[in-house]
């Protein structure tokens, strides 16, 4: 992978925000300095580089900041243009259509299986699962009218909408691992699990995805220092 010069990311491990712009550096083989923020104790690099909301990821080329995962996508897409594959579609509609289910896979998916870490009873618990699996089966059905009958939400290959959701599946495996949950069920969501499959036989995701183990590590690191903030609230 070649190193694009004055290309640095700050970013955190865990976090599907972060995952997903590391996605769409190596799908466009740009190579760039990774810089690990500790959430905890936030870093002066990261103050000032994303002073509003001082969260990641922030991508900092030639020593402009640009923040917000899904802008960092575009600008990321736009300036590469001519480099690697397009991670958006050409076609407008189907622009547009991807955009409209990243957003719902970022403001109904992952806020309802965050909350199912995050549940103080069983009966919350129970709701936040459903409003995951509510998700799910929507999603199902986009995939099943993005893709064209074809390998990935985008056709042939990996694009916008795969490195958004795809981001979020190793944290599915921590759901599974501490609280038997399963997010993408094979009889309930098949097009969903078969891509799940051959998503993570990429290099786009092999090359960056954390193993499921850093995730729950993570998890209860959170339980333990930080009781009374939310898993959302420290993966970005």
């Amino acid at each position: 992978m070649a190193r694009e010069g004055g290309l640095k990311l700050l970013g955190l491990t865990v976090s599907p925000f972060v995952l997903r712009v590391r996605m769409a550096l190596q799908l466009k083989g740009l190579g760039y300095e990774y810089i690990e923020q500790d959430l905890f104790t936030k870093g002066e690099l990261l103050l000032v580089s994303n002073p509003v909301h001082k969260k990641v990821p922030v991508l900092i080329h030639d020593g402009k900041p640009v923040c917000e995962s899904l802008a960092i996508v575009h600008y990321v897409d736009e300036v590469w243009a001519a480099t690697g594959p397009s991670i958006l579609p050409a076609d407008p509609y189907e622009r547009a259509d991807a955009r409209f289910w990243a957003a719902y896979a970022d403001s109904k998916l992952l806020p309802a299986w965050v909350g199912i870490m995050w549940a103080p009873t069983e009966e919350e618990r129970a709701e936040k699962v459903e409003d995951t699996l509510t998700a799910i089966g929507h999603l199902e059905e986009a995939f099943g009218k993005c893709s064209n009958g074809k390998a990935f939400f985008a056709g042939d290959s990996v694009g916008y909408l795969d490195l958004v959701l795809g981001s979020q599946l190793f944290w599915f495996e921590a759901l599974q691992k501490m609280f038997g949950v399963v997010v993408i069920e094979e009889g309930k969501a098949p097009l969903l699990a078969a891509w799940v499959k051959r998503f993570g036989q990429t290099d786009t995701a092999k090359e960056v995805v954390p193993d499921v183990d850093t995730a729950v590590q993570y998890l209860k690191k959170l339980q333990s220092h930080r009781p009374g903030s939310t898993v959302a609230q420290l993966l970005s």
